[in-house]
């Protein structure tokens, strides 16, 4: 007995006729990513068109291109314009229009600027909607590749060589081409072409040596500090326990460019930074999120080129809306205590929970069960303070929430969404495609809140 198979009548199934509205269910993202923006006010955007010349696309509906792309791991322009004429959402949202790459890359690049202001519009929605009340937020950082490869990075030890040398080829040129009539050139050889092509090369060695020695001062400032913290707990601690303090003594920091330090022709704003996962060097920015316990909205966001998270706590907490109101505290992991952190937190009125230390994997249960001991005293160290605090009832559950709040909205992004690269250079650019990534994905939670 043979099977019956059901079959396609794909000459048939060409003549269809299929309506949007069938594609594109009343509850679908797309939908709501349209209707989201015809809440929001674009009066800037609009004001940034002149009044003479083609007719352009509306805002709105490039807005919502980008936005439907990005909470749906679509990045690239191409993508989505191709997406315009075979993906029913995308043609949806598009109003069967066609918008071409280059005019979805404009004006993403254009209007970075104004997002800002959009994803405060969005958390203002979602404040009115009932779904954010903000209470407690978790920070985090992570590491996301910029549009640069590692291969156009020099160090500074091996551009010092390099422009070594160049010097001495350029140098050889010119006492070539005042013997050129006395000695025979090699074919092809034009002397002044290739002492050219060197003094191009050494003027944008020059400028990555100024670049890197900038970037070596900053440093020098930042490090004097830490040292000079270092050294006074030092003493206070020796005054107060009447005792050196046990291990070395903390040693001056080296001023100047070092060897190792690295400049990227390609994007020379970005930086080499270390994956801890992978134990790997890559070409990065460090993104931030902050991000409200309850709702798993981000709140905050920022970037930077630090390659640690210790001084990013301020910047991550100023990115937070004001019209949204303070936060009351903040959980952190260990890569941002610092003492100035903590007064940063109790300055903005927000109660800090900053891990002191990496916790143990598997814990014993004498220590998971242990009576918590007094409180230190009041002169005790911020270090002390911090520690016993995590041990308590709240600080146990406020820190707790850290690791399945703002943990999972990094792995959403970079793991279900695939944001793993920027598209944009520049450390400005790269912020401002942070904020979209950020922003489709609120749109995205605020998509699933609602329907729950």
């Amino acid at each position: 007995m043979s099977r019956i198979f059901k079959t396609a009548d794909y000459d048939a199934t060409l003549e269809l006729t299929i309506r949007l509205g069938d594609c594109v269910p009343p509850d679908h993202l797309a939908r709501f990513v349209v209707d989201t923006i015809a809440h929001l006010d674009l009066s800037t955007l609009y004001a940034r068109y002149g009044a003479r010349g083609g007719q352009p696309y509306a805002p709105d509906i490039l807005l919502a291109l980008l936005f439907y792309g990005y909470a749906t791991g679509v990045f690239s322009t191409r993508k989505i314009e191709r997406a315009t004429y075979e993906t029913a959402p995308f043609r949806f949202i598009a109003g069967d229009l066609h918008p071409d790459h280059d005019t979805l890359a404009a004006f993403r690049k254009t209007f970075l600027a104004d997002l800002k202001d959009l994803f405060v519009q969005v958390l203002l929605l979602a404040q009115v909607a009932g779904v954010l009340k903000l209470g407690n937020i978790s920070l985090d950082g992570t590491k996301i590749h910029a549009d640069a490869a590692k291969s156009k990075a020099v160090s500074y030890k091996h551009l010092l060589a390099l422009e070594a040398h160049l010097q001495a080829e350029v140098a050889e040129l010119f006492a070539l081409s005042e013997q050129a009539e006395q000695a025979d050139l090699p074919d092809g050889l034009v002397v002044s072409s290739e002492i050219a092509i060197r003094q191009a090369r050494l003027a944008r060695l020059a400028e990555a040596k100024a670049v890197l020695s900038a970037r070596a001062k900053e440093r020098d400032v930042i490090a004097q500090a830490e040292y000079a913290a270092k050294v006074e707990q030092r003493e206070a601690s020796a005054q107060q326990t009447g005792r050196t303090p046990r291990g070395p003594s903390p040693k001056a920091p080296t001023p100047g460019a070092r060897d190792k330090d690295q400049y990227n022709f390609t994007d020379p704003e970005s930086r080499i930074m270390k994956h801890r996962s992978t134990e790997s060097f890559e070409q990065d920015y460090n993104a931030q999120l902050a991000v409200d316990q309850n709702s798993l909205l981000i709140v905050g966001e920022s970037l930077s080129n630090h390659p640690t998270d210790q001084h990013e706590a301020e910047p991550t907490l100023d990115a937070i809306p004001p019209q949204i109101g303070p936060p009351d505290a903040s959980a952190m992991d260990n890569g941002y205590f610092s003492a100035a952190n903590i007064v940063a937190c109790a300055q903005r009125g927000i109660d800090p929970y900053i891990a002191t230390g990496r916790d143990p994997h598997h814990p014993s249960w004498q220590e998971r069960f242990a009576t918590l001991p007094a409180p230190p005293a009041d002169d005790a160290s911020p270090t002390v303070q911090m520690a016993y605090k995590l041990k308590t009832v709240i600080g146990k559950a406020i820190y707790g929430l850290r690791k399945c709040t703002v943990e999972p909205v990094i792995g959403i992004i970079k793991e279900v969404l695939g944001f793993r690269q920027f598209s944009l250079r520049g450390e400005q650019a790269a912020a401002g495609e942070w904020c979209l990534v950020c922003l489709a994905f609120n749109l995205k939670r605020l998509h699933t809140l609602l329907q729950g």
